[in-house]
């Protein structure tokens, strides 16, 4: 059996140990033929294709980024009428290659990617990859750790710079459309205010919450932002809240974004073995002919769900979390 892989979507702590989960898996459990595809989807368009061998997959256990490299190509949004058929042109490099199996890392967008393949016949395993813990249907995506620890020891690192200088610091934290980072950075980081774009804020309590800490003894605050909170303006979130408080309080505010560092590095070793495991399970799925379907985390087990559930679907954090609950009862302000 030929089965070809590729990463698609913004890059992620733990891709290549996935890669290296699914072709170790492939090759020396199941005795596969296995196929690197460059580029995510456009390597498809351009027949970027190399084959992958043991000796290929040495040192990516803790390697950052992903060997493949990785675009976000769309294969399927509209076309005009002069544009390439670029389903068809997948299609017919997936034939030519005589690939029996497609593996697609990848987050939201490659799973809707990898959905429409199967409907057009493609044999398609996913696995979800992405920082901001969003994909539907998995209880956790490899990357998700190792972007909380690293946010979570950024705040760490700005306590003691808020108390020396008895300032408000705000940190914003990437995530996209949900909050996971935030939530999760913001309460391991001991947080005094948590903003995540699932809940609405109020910038006057915000303002009185500082306020009444400082009343209470407490001369500096952290508030941790997740990138995707409402502003006004098109401001950026960090940018936008400091500025706010500042106003509101007259307190002196500093504002950090921590970006991509969040994206880059070695994944902790939660994150190395959730991906071989996830990386193992697809070449598992494979083997007993279990297409159109995304590898999933739910609870303890791997295991797996339909891509047509999936695509187009959001997981967001619930106002009832039980970190939020947690949280509210300890007097930590969510907005």
């Amino acid at each position: 059996m030929k089965i070809g892989i590729l990463t698609s979507g913004g890059d992620c702590p733990g891709i290549n140990a996935t890669i290296r989960g699914v072709c170790k898996t492939a090759i020396n459990h199941y005795g596969m033929e296995v196929y690197g595809i460059h580029s995510g989807f456009r390597g498809l368009l351009d027949n970027d294709i190399i084959p992958l061998t043991d000796k290929d997959l040495t040192g990516l256990l803790n390697r950052g980024g992903t060997i493949l490299g990785t675009s976000r190509e769309k294969p399927f949004k509209k076309r005009s009428a002069t544009s390439q058929n670029k389903p068809a042109m997948m299609i017919k490099t997936i034939q030519e290659m005589q690939l029996d199996c497609l593996v697609t890392i990848g987050g939201n967008g490659t799973q809707k990617t990898a959905a429409k393949l199967a409907q057009l016949g493609v044999n398609v395993v996913s696995i979800p990859k992405t920082i901001d813990n969003d994909v539907w249907g998995t209880d956790m995506s490899f990357g998700f750790d190792t972007a909380v620890t690293i946010a979570t020891e950024a705040i760490d690192r700005l306590h003691s710079t808020a108390s020396s200088h008895q300032r408000v610091m705000v940190i914003e934290v990437m995530g996209h459309k949900a909050g996971w980072i935030a939530l999760h950075s913001g309460m391991a980081g001991g947080g005094d205010i948590i903003l995540i774009p699932e809940l609405e804020y109020d910038i006057r309590n915000i303002g009185n919450t500082i306020i009444e800490r400082l009343k209470k003894g407490k001369a500096y605050s952290i508030v941790v932002v997740a990138e995707g909170i409402k502003t006004i303006d098109g401001k950026k979130a960090a940018e936008y809240i400091a500025q706010e408080i500042e106003y509101e309080t007259g307190f002196e505010t500093r504002e950090t974004v921590l970006g991509y560092i969040q994206r880059g590095g070695a994944p902790t070793a939660f994150d190395r073995n959730l991906a071989t495991r996830m990386g193992g399970y697809a070449t598992e799925m494979i083997a007993t002919g279990q297409f159109g379907r995304m590898v999933a985390l739910q609870g303890e087990r791997i295991g797996s769900i339909p891509l047509e559930e999936i695509a187009g679907k959001l997981k967001l954090v619930n106002e009832n979390h039980d970190l939020i609950v947690q949280g509210k009862r300890m007097g930590i302000c969510f907005g």
